[in-house]
């Protein structure tokens, strides 16, 4: 998340890190026992093709990311990716 841009900043937010653009928040990380989550703000709204985004809220939507299973790191990169360019389109158009 860092990497998507100089503009990136971490905060703590409901004491998970969390990802923003300014003050905008774009995604944000959980640990958790069995699995982390990497979630997103306006996930709802994101192209997903391979699958991997898991809820049913007005907007968010996260990624399950469990222990001793493999990921697809490229999904979940390009995900991230498209997190940050929303936000940073929502941000230009004034939202």
């Amino acid at each position: 998340m860092r990497g998507c841009g100089t503009d990136v900043r971490e905060l703590l937010h409901d004491g998970h890190p969390t990802a923003c653009v300014g003050d905008a928040a774009f995604a944000y990380t959980g640990a958790f026992k069995a699995h982390v989550n990497v979630g997103f703000f306006h996930g709802a709204e994101l192209d997903d093709p391979a699958g991997l985004l898991e809820g049913s809220g007005k907007r968010m939507r996260h990624v399950k990311l469990r222990w001793g299973q493999p990921t697809d790191e490229a999904a979940v990169n390009a995900l991230i990716a498209a997190a940050y360019r929303d936000t940073r389109l929502r941000l230009a158009a004034g939202d």
